[in-house]
């Protein structure tokens, strides 16, 4: 038992040979909203300072906006050229903290709401849309609405800046991975170092 047991574990070894595919993969998923959420808030960065300040209550707003534009443009580049890695995580950790705290926290864990999500504090949102669904019923195009798949609610819950925060903190610890600029950083540079 023992000896086939460890054949299995010398075939899972060898899948080790495309160890950087899932940096890689999470590199390029966590730049797509991040990049967009620095360039929505570049766009209107007015609006930007002002939600901070007012709307969200952050010391400094306007040092805070571009601080978080910064991380979020700079630190999407970083990911997704794979350089910098660890170093670019942390002000973006940092930012999913912020947005946890001072955003999400007090809605729940969801970030969308469907009318059957009656669980982590959801209960609101989810009576909010089962009446706004009986109400859109009369609408003439509510078929149209509904063609790609059931209306939800956004709830802005933790969900999404939670789970960038733990994909932040994974890439934190294992670096980019095998595909990546600081790979070949490392290849060329720092092992000829030492």
């Amino acid at each position: 038992m023992i000896k086939l047991l460890n054949h299995a574990q010398d075939l899972l070894d060898k899948t080790r040979i495309a160890d950087g595919l899932a940096p890689l993969l999470m590199r390029i998923y966590l730049f797509l909203p991040l990049w967009e959420a620095g360039v929505n808030k570049l766009r209107g960065f007015p609006d930007t300072v002002s939600w901070f300040g007012d709307s969200l209550g952050l010391p400094f707003p306007t040092l805070m906006a571009v601080m978080a534009i910064m991380a979020e443009l700079g630190g999407s580049m970083a990911l997704l050229a794979g350089v910098a890695t660890r170093w670019a995580t942390v002000p973006l950790m940092v930012t999913m903290l912020v947005a946890i705290f001072s955003v999400h926290l007090g809605n729940g864990w969801l970030a969308i709401a469907a009318s059957d999500s009656y669980w982590f504090g959801m209960m609101e949102g989810a009576t909010a849309l089962t009446q706004f669904k009986e109400w859109a019923q009369d609408y003439p195009q509510y078929q149209e609405l509904v063609r790609h798949g059931p209306l939800v609610l956004l709830n802005n819950g933790i969900e999404f800046a939670a789970t960038y925060f733990i994909m932040l903190l994974s890439l934190f610890f294992t670096g980019a991975g095998t595909l990546s600029l600081d790979a070949l950083i490392v290849r060329r540079f720092r092992n000829r170092a030492a």
